[in-house]
């Protein structure tokens, strides 16, 4: 499970509101606060057992929902065209005939960001 704690972290920030309370706060005390499977269940009065499947149900949750939506790839292949452009557009800014367009790229580029 902790092996890809980023990605599912990542997964969590975009779906987290899709998991029952208590997914979430099992979620939460895994991955973020770093207890380890006993503690969550004695902080939560179920079995290890029961924090297990909780916290499988709650990975595959969050999966299926990036798998059917895409928007966690979305955003990372989004954020890399943009990387491309503000590239390129700084490469432009050299150019005299080019640098006024390359600004407004720029500041569009920034405008996206936010």
């Amino acid at each position: 499970m902790k092996q890809d704690a980023y990605a599912m972290t990542l997964l969590f920030d975009y779906y987290g509101e899709l998991l029952t309370e208590k997914q979430k706060t099992c979620f939460d005390l895994y991955y973020n606060q770093d207890l380890s499977l006993s503690e969550i269940a004695e902080e939560a009065g179920i079995t290890r057992q029961g924090v297990h499947d909780t916290l499988a149900r709650a990975e595959s949750v969050l999966r299926n929902m990036e798998d059917k939506t895409g928007c966690i790839a979305r955003a990372e292949r989004t954020q890399a065209a943009l990387r491309e452009i503000c590239a390129s557009a700084q490469a432009l800014l050299s150019v005299p005939e080019a640098s006024a367009q390359a600004r407004k790229i720029l500041s569009a580029a920034e405008k996206i960001k936010e």
